[in-house]
C-alpha cells in the first residue's frame, strides 16, 4: 500500500482551560477539547446545525509553548491528522482514534459579532460557524456491505487503511491507521460497488458515537461521515480516476514524539 493522505481541519472554541500533564518519561502532553457546529443541508433543502466536540492532543515543547494561550472560550484553528491506536484490555482488544495536532492557531474573530458562540448544558462555549473537515486517501480493508434502515435509507460502512511513513529516533518507520467511514443514500449505493484493496479518496466530517453494551459498559467510537468519495484508478499516491460526485451525507444520529509509549490509552470523551 502506497503512502496515504491523512488530514483534519477544525475551527472551533476551546471548551475548558486545559492542564498540562507529563508522562513518566517526562514528555509534555496537552489535551484540548474543541467544539463547534456544522451546517448540514438535507435532501429537502432544510439546514440543520449539528454539534461536535473533538479532543485534540499536542506533545513536547509545542504543548508547553501553547498551554497559556488556550483558555476556555478561545476560538482556534486546528491542523492535524487522525491517529489510530489499539491496546489490550480486559474483555478484548480496544482501539481509539485521536486527533494529533501539527499546528494550532488562535483566531481573531472580533469582527464576527457577539452571537458567534452558543452555550451547551455544561456552560461550555461552542462556535456556531465551525469547521470539521477530514480528508483521507487509503485502501479498503474489506468489501463494503450496503444496508437499509427500517425507513428505507441506504447506509454503508467502509473500512479504510491509511499508510503513514515518519522518522522516529533517526530511522524511517511505517504505521497503518484504520478508520471507519460511513456514507448515506445515493453515495452509499454508489460505494456498494467498491472492492477490498481498492484505493479511495474520502472527504467528510469527524463524528463521535457512544453506546451501552449488554453488560452496562459505555463504549465510544469515532468515524468519518463521508460527503464525497472518489475511487482511485491505481491506488494512493498515483493518478486517480473518477468516482461519485459530491453529495451531502446525513448523519446517523462522530512526527511521532519520543516517549509516547509512556502515554496510557484513554477511552472517555470529554462530554
Amino acid at each position: 500500500m502506497a503512502k496515504g493522505l491523512n488530514r483534519i481541519l477544525l475551527i472551533g472554541t476551546v471548551t475548558q482551560t486545559p492542564e498540562m500533564r507529563y508522562t513518566p518519561g517526562g514528555l509534555a502532553v496537552l489535551e484540548v477539547t474543541v467544539a463547534g457546529n456544522d451546517r448540514v443541508t438535507t435532501e429537502t433543502g432544510e439546514e440543520r446545525e449539528l454539534a461536535w466536540y473533538h479532543r485534540v492532543k499536542m506533545f513536547g515543547r509545542y504543548a508547553e509553548m501553547l498551554v497559556e494561550q488556550l483558555t476556555a472560550g478561545t476560538p482556534v484553528l486546528v491542523d492535524g491528522r487522525l491517529d489510530y491506536r489499539s491496546w489490550e484490555a480486559e474483555g478484548g482488544r480496544r482501539s481509539a482514534v485521536d486527533v494529533r495536532v501539527d499546528r494550532i492557531e488562535v483566531l481573531d474573530r472580533a469582527d464576527k459579532g457577539d452571537e458567534q458562540t452558543v452555550s451547551d448544558a455544561r456552560g461550555q462555549e461552542r462556535l456556531r460557524e465551525g469547521l470539521n473537515e477530514v480528508v483521507l486517501i487509503g485502501n479498503l480493508t474489506r468489501d463494503p456491505e450496503l444496508r437499509y434502515t427500517p425507513q428505507g435509507t441506504a447506509v454503508i460502512r467502509i473500512g479504510l487503511a491509511v499508510n503513514e511513513r515518519y522518522v522516529s529516533r533517526g530511522s524511517e518507520q511505517e504505521k497503518t491507521h484504520f478508520f471507519d467511514v460511513q456514507a448515506w443514500r445515493e453515495l452509499a449505493e454508489w460505494a456498494a460497488g467498491l472492492k477490498k484493496g481498492g484505493g479511495l479518496f474520502v472527504m467528510g466530517r469527524l463524528v463521535n458515537d457512544s453506546w451501552t453494551t449488554q453488560t452496562g459498559e459505555r463504549r465510544f467510537t469515532t468515524r468519518v461521515e463521508a460527503n464525497r468519495l472518489e475511487r482511485l484508478a491505481r491506488g494512493p499516491g498515483r493518478s486517480g480516476g473518477t468516482g461519485a460526485p459530491a453529495k451531502q451525507a446525513q448523519t446517523g444520529g462522530v512526527d511521532i514524539d519520543e516517549g509516547l509509549e509512556d502515554f496510557p490509552p484513554e477511552e472517555d470523551l470529554p462530554f
